[in-house]
């Protein structure tokens, strides 16, 4: 199931990932990356053809560019022609560039060589505020003679019509004519591929500038919430998570917002992705920029909770201005209300717990009015919308809905309102025992979970149930997890013998895993599926699904991958405004593990767990100059608090 090393396409550097193309007799290869600033996001499509010469293709998307209709797929897109890039020529010929080298730590740089010993490096980076993808040309003269290098700069530009007007997608090039260039010599060339309304002004762009706030977005990210392991490829894998999950946010009318990217979801909130799957990760990031757009993403639903109880829409897309409902209720109440309840825990603050207090409070009243005869919760669907069968009531909603319960209950103690705080954990408990009752089932020869009344074969969603505490089929879910019914060499199937995968799912069940207590097996997995995405065909981050969309890197997959590292392998929980249960699951051949520079609950500390003589294990928390250590046996949980600060 792993890759050996051997097999990798790519390798680890100090600051990210190379391919060595020169050293590369598996060619031609081409893949994707996608990256994001605050007004813009780029697909690259880059790699090395039949004749070892360079591959590249650029499709920019630009959010808040609205186009017509103004529905979910509505941002202004454009996919740059060959035309729109300087051309080079030497001696009146044209240069072809032959890909040497080719990394990547946030932004992507490619080195070539040429015939006429000319070396040519491109970064590219999106723009961290401007709506414009950079590139940055290097042209480095590598011989022991004078070359001149003739370069066209054209003047590129395309139009588009959208609900703001006239729009303008432009390659804008530095003035260059010929460059005579000394041995040793070097010359850097910008590009921008940039959008906006025609009757506007073009954005300044330095392109200097513009990769050093690039620069500095990767290294602030980077500085918070690091993981340290004897894993570089986790360590790294996890770094790289960070970034996507955080990267994916856009100015909109409606503020910032997160959204999945992919070059279909953007200016856009779902409650599966940016309620669900990323807001309870961004607490412990620590980032205020993702922050801000969690907080957007729950208040653009609270005008839909009404005292009717309508089910509240799927996704609010539009910049904030229109909503979707197509596939009905996918159970989206219950995931907003476990999300809210775990960011508004983890985020400390009791101002704003007690702001998303109702809209919880809505959405679980909603879940129990919603209740069928045998307990559990009934939805239409659930976050695939129909592509499989989920019939009446369906696992998915009914897990979601008792963690929120659960956590609900806690953020209700947390609030000083025991009352609801009883409410909601009584409610829990019977949700759990309905669970047992209703989706308890033997399917395919394993003692775990049924998705639905009359399903009879085996789906990645019974991992479920592990991630919120419910343990009661653990061992027959497990077994069927990794059995080759499920796991396959990318992960969970969506179904037993389909080849339908879904990231979201293989997250969700090496979480499960590791909060099971199968740390070795779950770690084998978790290495595994980190090795492919890292460092092996299509890189460097979670994907979304196959063959749906071809694996693209949605935002709040790698969102999720976070959480298999702080809930899974640190068995994170939060138990309060200022406490949290941790239950690590520290490897037998790992002395100690770590997270640094975290931030929740209020506070910025590191957490380290280190093993002890035989079973025995310490957790080291270090915080504003203070370390508590906590000992105890493998597998135990630890219970630790912070003094809540003012708030």
């Amino acid at each position: 199931m792993n890759r050996a090393a051997g097999q990798d396409r790519w390798k680890l550097t100090k600051e990210g990932i190379e391919w060595e193309v020169h050293a590369d007799a598996r060619l031609p290869h081409e893949d994707t990356v996608e990256m994001s600033g605050l007004r813009v996001s780029a697909i690259i499509r880059y790699g090395v053809n039949e004749s070892g010469e360079l591959a590249i293709h650029r499709k920019v998307v630009w959010p808040m560019l609205r186009t017509i209709p103004n529905d979910t797929h509505a941002s202004l897109i454009h996919d740059y022609p060959a035309a729109a890039m300087p051309r080079f020529q030497v001696n009146g010929s044209p240069v072809d560039e032959l890909p040497q080298r080719i990394a990547f730590d946030g932004i992507l740089t490619i080195d070539s060589r040429t015939a006429e010993g000319i070396s040519i490096r491109r970064k590219l980076f999106p723009a961290a505020e401007a709506p414009a993808l950079q590139e940055t040309i290097v042209l480095s003269n590598e011989t022991n003679t004078s070359v001149v290098i003739e370069v066209d700069s054209p003047a590129y530009s395309a139009r588009g019509r959208g609900i703001y007007g006239i729009y303008a997608m432009e390659s804008l090039c530095d003035p260059v004519g010929p460059i005579t260039l000394m041995p040793g010599e070097s010359r850097e060339i910008g590009v921008s591929f940039a959008g906006r309304i025609w009757s506007q002004r073009h954005w300044p762009l330095v392109p200097l500038a513009e990769e050093a706030r690039r620069r500095e977005r990767m290294h602030a990210l980077q500085d918070r919430l690091q993981l340290v392991t004897p894993d570089p490829v986790l360590n790294r894998m996890f770094a790289f998570a960070k970034l996507r999950a955080a990267e994916s946010v856009f100015r909109t009318k409606s503020g910032l917002l997160h959204g999945p990217g992919g070059g279909n979801f953007y200016a856009a909130v779902w409650t599966n992705d940016q309620i669900e799957y990323a807001a309870p990760f961004f607490p412990f990031l620590g980032d205020e920029t993702a922050i801000e757009a969690t907080i957007n993403a729950f208040r653009l639903y609270m005008p839909f909770m009404g005292p009717d109880y309508t089910p509240i829409p799927s996704s609010i897309i539009a910049e904030g201005y229109d909503i979707w409902e197509g596939a009905g209720d996918r159970g989206d109440a219950a995931m907003y209300a476990y999300g809210a309840s775990l960011f508004a825990l983890a985020g400390g603050k009791r101002d704003l717990a007690a702001e998303l207090w109702p809209a919880i409070v809505w959405c679980l009243h909603y879940c129990l009015s919603k209740l069928t005869p045998e307990g559990v919760i009934a939805s239409d669907s659930d976050e695939l919308e129909g592509r499989f069968p989920t019939g009446d009531a369906n696992l998915s909603t009914s897990s979601l809905a008792y963690g929120g319960f659960r956590y609900a209950a806690m953020l209700a103690e947390a609030l000083e309102k025991p009352e609801e705080a009883n409410l909601f954990a009584e409610a829990a408990q019977r949700l759990r025992t309905a669970i047992e009752a209703y989706f308890g089932a033997e399917v395919e020869g394993f003692e775990t979970y049924r998705y639905y009344d009359g399903n009879d074969i085996l789906r990645s969603w019974i991992c479920l149930p592990l991630t919120m505490g419910i343990a009661e089929r653990q061992d027959g879910t497990v077994a069927a997890l990794v059995s080759p019914r499920l796991w396959t060499v990318d992960g969970l199937s969506t179904q037993a013998g389909d080849t339908v995968f879904w990231d979201r799912s293989t997250l969700y069940g090496l979480r499960a895993l590791f909060m099971a207590g199968e740390t070795e097996r779950g770690l084998d997995l978790l290495t595994a599926y980190s090795r492919r995405r890292l460092l092996g065909e299509h890189v460097p981050y979670a994907v979304e699904a196959y063959p749906e969309g071809n694996q693209r890197h949605l935002s709040a997959e790698s969102a999720l991958y976070g959480r298999v590292i702080t809930e899974g392998l640190f068995g994170l929980s939060p138990t309060g405004l200022a406490s949290y249960s941790c239950t690590p699951r520290l490897p037998a051949g790992w002395p100690v593990m770590s997270l640094r520079n975290a931030h929740a609950f209020g506070h910025c500390f590191d957490l380290e767990v280190r093993r002890g003589s035989g079973t025995e294990i310490s957790v080291i928390v270090r915080d504003s100059g203070r370390e508590a250590v906590h000992s105890g046996q493998d597998g135990d949980t630890f219970n630790i608090g912070f003094d809540e600060k003012a708030r």
